[in-house]
C-alpha cells in the first residue's frame, strides 16, 4: 500500500477533508452522497498514486458504495494545510 493512500486515509478518518466544487457536481449528478464516498475509502482499494501530479499528489481509489455499485475516487493531498480533497468521483460502468 503507498505512503499517499495511507495519509489521504488518516486525514480522512480524522474528518481533515474537504469535496472539491467539481467533486459536488458529480456526486449531485450521479446521485451519489458525500458520506458514502468518505466512508467508503477505509476499505477501498488503491488502483494508482501519483506522488509527482500538480498541483497536489493524487491517488486513484476503487470504492464500493452502500448499494455495491463501484466507483473511481479520486483523492489528492493538499500538502501545505495538511488535508485530503475529493477531486471527482465516477462509475466504472455506466
Amino acid at each position: 500500500m503507498g505512503q499517499l493512500f495511507v495519509t489521504i486515509k488518516r486525514l480522512v478518518a480524522s474528518e481533515r477533508y474537504v469535496v472539491s466544487q467539481h467533486a459536488a457536481e458529480r456526486l449531485e449528478e450521479r446521485g451519489v452522497l458525500e458520506w458514502q464516498v468518505v466512508e467508503g475509502i477505509s476499505h477501498g482499494a488503491l488502483l494508482a498514486e501519483f506522488p509527482d501530479a500538480r498541483p497536489n499528489p493524487l491517488i486513484e481509489v476503487e470504492q464500493l458504495l452502500a448499494d455495491g455499485a463501484k466507483i473511481k475516487a479520486m483523492w489528492s493531498h493538499i500538502v501545505f494545510a495538511d488535508i485530503a480533497k475529493l477531486v471527482t468521483v465516477h462509475f466504472f460502468d455506466r
